[in-house]
């Protein structure tokens, strides 16, 4: 037998981990969950344990996360066409999630219940969460636009998908601290009732001036990538807009998706100053939208924004930026495989998008 890699090892340890987190996190319950014992039933020892990830929240961010990502919605009996049927199909897929009054306290379908408490436990893991929300909520609501353009240029759906997202959060929460009172018929009507409200929803710019460089240099991403919204791996080297964003900028990517041109790609390649603990809580989040989107609406309604995780930082380092941390926002315009114009500093994203050098 040939001799694993080192990073191939690597790779075969953090899988032995996190199937061990997951056992030991169903049996126990994640606050009676013990790394010493994860670690006994990885058989590997504690330190081997810790060199994978930086503690047990961490580890319990990557066992939902990976629960999010390989979960399989169910088929909607037919494609969304509408932004009612869309946001009934979104909240079908949802709630087919939730832990049942009869299910066993410490089984599988119960594992979340705890990560409430974990991300209101410091700030650490608070500010990113709330832009990971924004963001599945502009993921949301770009899809619903699909199906029903707003009937003004400024017009958009975010509130719209935030009021939903605001519904079926609540409805999870409920499931896990009262068994029982959460009707999963219930929600999934008033999540497609939701579709007849007028928010008065619309999208205006904040006054922010980034700083603006004109340029001519090449534009040589790491390529193919994964792209955490529709599941495939893209291309980063097409032309467009391509957004590095810290945690707590999530939100701006917006912004360059509706100042960019029609037809052109925007990628928000997403960066951290934490990335052990927060990268997990990124992929949980966004892969429970995701997944439903996926379910819920035609691929022709799928929201036209990537989003890339840039855990090694190999992406942010080919755009030129060094020293990440979670305030980054640093934006690319790229036409014809060159960097044409970088925006640095709060507000990066619509300018890059929105203005081409002179």
């Amino acid at each position: 037998m040939a001799r694993l890699t080192r990073a191939q090892a690597q790779e075969r340890n953090r899988a032995r981990v996190l199937a061990a987190a997951r056992a030991e996190f169903a049996e126990r319950g994640y606050r009676e969950a013990k790394i010493d014992g994860i670690a006994d039933r990885a058989e590997l020892t504690r330190g081997a344990v810790y060199s994978n990830f930086p503690g047990k929240r961490a580890l319990y961010f990557a066992v939902l996360a990976e629960l999010a990502e390989s979960a399989e919605p169910p088929a909607p009996a037919e494609p969304a066409l509408t932004v009612g049927e869309a946001l009934r199909e979104v909240a079908r897929a949802w709630v087919a999630r939730l832990p049942l009054a009869t299910d066993d306290e410490r089984g599988p379908s119960r594992l979340g219940m705890h990560l409430m408490p974990e991300i209101l436990a410091d700030e650490l893991t608070r500010v990113p969460y709330a832009q990971l929300v924004k963001l599945d909520a502009i993921l949301l609501g770009l899809a619903l636009e699909r199906l029903r353009p707003p009937p003004t240029p400024d017009g958009r759906l975010v509130r719209l998908a935030e009021a939903a997202l605001t519904l079926l959060h609540g409805a999870g929460q409920l499931a896990a601290a009262a068994p029982g009172f959460v009707e999963p018929f219930n929600v999934v009507r008033a999540c497609e009732r939701l579709a007849d409200l007028d928010l008065g929803d619309r999208w205006f710019v904040a006054p922010l001036l980034p700083r603006l460089t004109a340029g001519d240099e090449p534009w040589s991403p790491p390529s193919p990538v994964p792209d955490a919204v529709s599941g495939d791996a893209v291309r980063l080297d097409g032309d467009g807009v391509v957004a590095v964003l810290g945690m707590h900028r999530l939100s701006a990517v917006e912004d360059a998706v509706r100042a960019a041109p029609p037809g052109a790609e925007v990628t928000a390649v997403v960066v951290s100053g934490a990335p052990e603990e927060l990268f997990p809580l990124a992929r949980l989040t966004l892969g429970e939208l995701c997944g439903c989107l996926r379910a819920a609406v035609p691929r022709s309604a799928w929201p036209r924004l990537r989003v890339v995780w840039d855990e090694s930082g190999d992406l942010a380092a080919a755009a030129g930026v060094t020293g990440v941390d979670d305030a980054t926002e640093v934006a690319l315009r790229v036409e014809a495989g060159r960097v044409t114009l970088r925006a640095e500093g709060y507000g990066a994203a619509h300018a890059a998008a929105a203005r081409r050098p002179t």
